[in-house]
């Protein structure tokens, strides 16, 4: 049988969870009691990089609405769409005022590739009308 013995780095999942504690305003202690386990533990996982038990990893990353593809998948390994996971996590923490930005944010980006089409649509089709013009002597 062959085994996958990779070792993972739980570095990056304790700065997640350090991160997304602190937004919240929770201490170590409050999220320990949240989850059965001493605060110590929750400060290795943190800052050491402690690698919980299964149970503790899927409590902690429920918790926090944390996404694990980046803790297991490569950057090739998630594809194209981990961006878009990672905004729609992003934008699951948001309220309503931040949601409105956002919103008008990403349809000022689609007015704006719509508008940089066109121009360049237009700069096409005019070349080509001074091109023909050209090539048929029609310009002076």
């Amino acid at each position: 049988m062959n085994q996958d013995e990779r070792r993972f780095d739980f570095h990056g999942l304790g700065l997640a969870l350090k991160q997304a504690r602190e937004e919240k305003g929770w201490t170590q202690a409050y999220v320990a009691e949240l989850v059965g386990k001493t605060d110590r533990t929750i400060m290795n996982i943190e800052n050491k990089g402690q690698r919980p038990s299964f149970n503790l990893f899927f409590k902690l990353v429920t918790l926090f609405d944390i996404s694990v593809d980046q803790f297991f998948y490569t950057e090739g390994q998630r594809g194209e769409n981990s961006c878009r996971k990672h905004i729609d996590v992003l934008l699951s923490s948001m309220n309503e005022k931040e949601l409105v930005v956002m919103e008008a944010t990403a349809e000022g980006l689609k007015k704006a590739r719509e508008t940089e089409v066109q121009e360049v649509w237009l700069f096409c089709v005019s070349s080509m009308y001074w091109w023909k013009q050209s090539k048929h002597g029609l310009l002076h």
